[in-house]
């Protein structure tokens, strides 16, 4: 990858060169008795896509060529994510018999919509889209079905109102078989405390587009939405942080889902919303790691100055694509990566200062002279509210 793919990613490294390609499907290239070695194994586990290798490898072959071990591992991530869908598909109903549509983003989409192999999409939680509009009316169902607003971090406070000003909200329930689900109800497509406010789609366009998913009240995004959706998600996640590298597969899946996906007007929507840096990456990555097929003409058209993609490259190459769950970035080079995701300079001073519209609806103030103190607030959050980096 980058050119220099041994150097550049660690794949000259055991276990990850025959853990990539297990996800690539290039089963000829890894074989059974690689299978069985302990190391690549605890790899898989601990970058979470175990079960994503032994769907692989049966489809290659079948179930009989899959070590129980991993056998087991799919099967445990089966019948939890189903759960999870069972749930998404109640929580859908709920919604839909008083007129709020729910979209399902990332995994959840991909499982519930694309990819219907719920063993092989491991997640950590359900995340869905809806209106803005609909957002408390949305909590108050979520609660009424045995729902508890809470924030997995310490960080955040368990107030609605921030919520609905952050974006959106998390919450766990206990499902019938005793797992633990969180679901996060988000009006903001992305949420990201770096991305600026006008670089994410609208929901309520997005809603407009969104498709039915056949059997549930669920819905998906249209194809070139969802593609720059888990793009600028994986950008959230700087392409490196926990859960790690198998967010890439959502492009994977994506892109190959949808043969016909409109690549002109997915370009054009990326530069609408001046996010082709971070979305170039999130195209790059994939296509370099996995070879998903990702036209030239947009990789061209996205590409950054070659100053800035050398200098990009060079973090991503210290931080290192592996190991999500180490610490990634010092405070400055998070910052700097951040900052560099921007398209241009006048792109990055309005990320970290909106304009005054924007901050009155965000912190809900009236008063002009009080707009020092939000811009104030909002540049110690960018700095010092995400510690885990």
């Amino acid at each position: 990858m980058f050119g220099d793919q041994e150097t550049m990613t660690g794949l000259d490294e055991t276990p990850m060169l025959p853990l990539v390609a297990l996800l690539k499907s290039d089963i000829k290239r890894v074989g059974n008795e690689e299978l069985q070695r302990p190391l690549l194994f605890e790899t898989a586990v601990s970058h979470e896509v175990a079960s994503t290798i032994a769907w692989a490898v049966a489809q290659q072959h079948s179930w009989e060529a899959v070590p129980q071990q991993w056998q087991q591992v799919y099967d445990e991530t089966e019948v939890r994510i189903g759960a999870y869908l069972a749930e998404l598909d109640h929580v859908a109903v709920r919604l839909a018999q008083v007129g709020i549509p729910l979209v399902a983003l990332k995994n959840s989409g991909i499982a519930r919509g694309i990819f219907p192999h719920p063993g092989a999409v491991p997640m950590g939680d359900v995340d869905a889209l809806v209106r803005k509009e609909d957002f408390r009316r949305a909590h108050a169902i979520l609660l009424e079905n045995g729902y508890q607003f809470e924030f997995r971090s310490a960080l955040e406070e368990e107030d609605l109102e921030e919520a609905e000003q952050g974006g959106g909200a998390e919450y766990w329930k206990l499902l019938p078989n005793g797992e633990k689900l969180w679901f996060e109800l988000q009006w903001r497509p992305v949420a990201g405390r770096w991305i600026r406010p006008d670089q994410e789609p609208s929901a309520d366009e997005l809603m407009a587009r969104s498709i039915p998913i056949e059997g549930t009240d669920v819905r998906l995004l249209a194809p070139e939405d969802n593609l720059l959706q888990v793009c600028l998600h994986t950008a959230k996640h700087s392409y490196v942080r926990a859960p790690g590298f198998r967010l890439h597969l959502d492009v994977v899946r994506i892109v190959e889902a949808h043969p016909g996906l409109d690549w002109q007007t997915f370009v054009q929507r990326v530069q609408t919303l001046q996010v082709k840096t971070a979305t170039y990456f999130s195209l790059l990555i994939p296509h370099e790691l996995f070879g998903t097929l990702i036209p030239a003409f947009v990789l061209a058209q996205l590409r950054p100055p070659r100053w800035k993609e050398r200098l990009l490259r060079r973090l991503i190459q210290k931080a290192g694509l592996f190991n999500p769950h180490e610490k990634k970035f010092s405070r400055l080079e998070y910052m700097l990566f951040n900052s560099l995701l921007y398209d241009d300079v006048k792109g990055w001073w309005q990320g970290i200062f909106p304009d005054k519209a924007w901050m009155q609806e965000l912190y809900q103030f009236s008063q002009g002279w009080q707009l020092p103190y939000y811009y104030i607030r909002r540049l110690g959050n960018l700095l010092f509210r995400r510690l885990a980096t």
